[in-house]
């Protein structure tokens, strides 16, 4: 499928404007995602259309934690990534460079099929990012919402803000990774850049209803120190506000940093402890079953609103609008009267060819 954001040079290559990678490429030749190619004087999308599989999961898991608590979604990706995580927990999928990887032949009318039959109430748009698949996920997301499916990015957010514009005005609700908040991080261990994931929050937050939730996943020495938590939760509550819910998931070794130590619990609760000290109202560890971090607490009289244990929901004492029942304060989010009852099922589907 050929698709836009590129533009030719003086040089005869032609540049991909989708993200801040900027590639510049020949004829014949892809870009770093390696799923997005020049072919004469045109991109191309090799991956519309194709997935490397699709699974039911719980809302939770992407993770989402106000966002339809409870419900379960409609989980698929395609192949390929712009960034080159060495910490990559998906990195069988984000990394592959090969088309065989994609398996299943999905249209976007296959997708909805897919949603209705498994009475998922989102699709998320998951396991490589929707970024590179822009195309391929906007149509998905056009054709969900004509049935009242909604949809859900999980991303790094890197990404030129002009195609962005076109990304989330098609989404409902984010969970984008601030992968740390040091741009020799994001050099050295990514192959990116910082601001342009600050950049792209900010924009969520202030000009868009979509509902954003953060995930930061905290490797032992490399962006788990008291310093740059500070730094980064201050920041979150200055520019992006005290009530944007944050993740911080436990890190295991997996594909260039085999050698790196799982992320102690203790890491993540004084994480977590630092983030609710700088104001942030919505604090959870994540990759672990701990039902005190797992939970959702009135940020006002501490009361617990949603019990969580892992992927599963256990007292629900949020009122019929969404309002502590103590105080009557608001919890931030999208909710119902009644949370979900999908739990932690994890059920892989087939495409109905």
């Amino acid at each position: 499928m050929n698709v836009g954001y590129w533009h030719l040079l003086d040089n005869g290559r032609l540049q991909c404007d989708l993200c801040p990678r900027h590639c510049q490429l020949s004829d014949g030749q892809k870009g770093l995602c390696f799923v997005r190619s020049r072919r004469a004087d045109s991109l191309v999308l090799d991956t519309y259309g194709r997935s490397s599989g699709f699974c039911v999961d719980p809302i939770e898991k992407k993770p989402l934690h106000h966002f339809l608590p409870g419900t379960p979604v409609l989980s698929f990706g395609t192949a390929g990534c712009n960034l080159t995580c060495k910490f990559c927990q998906n990195w069988d999928i984000s990394k592959a460079h090969h088309m065989n990887r994609l398996a299943d032949l999905a249209s976007p009318e296959d997708i909805v099929t897919m949603a209705q039959a498994s009475r998922s109430r989102s699709v998320a748009y998951t396991y490589n990012d929707p970024v590179v698949f822009l195309e391929y996920a906007v149509d998905c997301a056009l054709a969900c919402r004509e049935k009242n499916i909604a949809s859900v990015a999980v991303t790094a957010g890197y990404i030129h803000l002009k195609p962005a514009e076109r990304l989330f005005a098609h989404m409902d609700a984010a969970n984008v990774d601030l992968k740390s908040f040091s741009d020799t991080f994001y050099r050295q261990l990514c192959g990116g850049h910082l601001q342009p994931v600050l950049e792209l929050l900010e924009y969520l937050i202030r000009e868009t209803p979509v509902w954003v939730e953060l995930t930061t996943l905290l490797i032992p020495g490399a962006n788990d120190s008291v310093q740059e938590l500070n730094a980064m939760t201050q920041w979150i509550v200055q520019h992006l506000g005290p009530g944007v819910p944050i993740h911080f998931s436990a890190f295991h070794p997996d594909w260039k940093m085999r050698d790196t130590p799982p992320t102690p619990l203790a890491t993540l609760i004084q994480a977590c402890k630092i983030a609710r000290g700088n104001g942030m109202q919505y604090v959870y560890a994540g990759n672990i079953i701990d039902r005190q971090w797992g939970s959702t607490y009135c940020h006002k009289c501490d009361q617990r609103l949603i019990e969580r244990s892992g992927y599963i929901l256990g007292a629900w004492h949020l009122d019929s609008q969404g309002h502590c029942p103590s105080c009557q304060t608001p919890c931030r989010g999208i909710f119902e009267s009644k949370p979900g009852t999908w739990g932690a099922r994890r059920l892989p589907i087939k495409v109905p060819h």
